[in-house]
């Protein structure tokens, strides 16, 4: 099985990352595809770089049509695009953090999110909301570590991270911390042994649920609002992105 596993943003290096995490859980059947946008923001840290990283998406999932993949994986703790990708193919189409809560909450009565920038923690909760989780979350903590230094991940970023993920342990009353960037996917081992309690990657969950999904012989609904896109025209720098007749 080939799957598409899609960085929304435009950082090589952290694709490449990601690309490693994501092939160090998968079934030795798995074949991992990485893949980020033409265009778009170097990290995702606001509503502004959602919106392209969105759209990079769709023209992602769009090329892809091509050789079909049997699962996409979007590899951004915003999951960004993911409902335009589930209506534009066949194949399961997981988001890293609608993956890592779910799973959160089959192991631990609560758990907390460590993210990368406070401004993003309501975007976070608000997805916590969209999935059911509101139970289960008791926190969505920021480190204001901006995403691009998680590419080189130095000691100290490492123990900051570590340090909140404790704080919040202690605060909320949680039994495991989901890792709020597909950029800490490298960390998720560590801090399992630092901290003691379950840490959740939500990039090595949802490659893992996706493989399940296949094996099941379970596709994307094509009823309702999941059905194809319309045949539609598309002007300027997406034209080549319109949906064919």
């Amino acid at each position: 099985m080939k799957l598409l596993l899609i960085n929304p943003n435009t950082s090589a290096p952290m694709t490449a990352s990601i690309a490693r995490g994501a092939r160090a859980v998968a079934a030795a059947t798995t074949e991992i595809v990485a893949a980020q946008p033409s265009f778009g923001p170097l990290s995702i840290e606001g509503h502004y770089d959602e919106a392209f990283a969105a759209a990079g998406v769709a023209e992602q999932v769009r090329l892809a049509r091509d050789w079909q993949p049997g699962a996409v994986v979007i590899a951004c703790f915003g999951d960004p695009g993911l409902e335009a990708a589930r209506e534009s193919i066949d194949a399961p189409v997981l988001g890293i953090a609608e993956a890592a809560f779910h799973a959160a909450s089959m192991i631990a009565t609560g758990f907390s999110v460590v993210t990368t920038m406070t401004r993003t923690c309501i975007m976070a909760e608000r997805l916590v909301q969209r999935y059911g989780c509101e139970h289960q979350c008791r926190g969505v903590h920021g480190t204001d570590i901006p995403v691009l230094s998680l590419e080189d991940c130095a000691a100290g970023t490492i123990d900051q991270i570590e340090q909140s993920a404790r704080e919040a342990l202690s605060r909320d009353r949680s039994g495991a911390i989901v890792l709020g960037c597909a950029g800490m996917t490298s960390l998720c081992q560590t801090l399992t042994q630092r901290l003691g309690v379950p840490v959740i990657d939500g990039v090595a969950v949802a490659v893992k649920f996706a493989e399940a999904l296949v094996a099941l012989n379970l596709s994307t609904s094509k009823r309702g609002d999941y059905a194809q896109p319309l045949p539609k025209t598309y002007t300027g720098w997406a034209a080549p992105l319109g949906w064919p007749e």
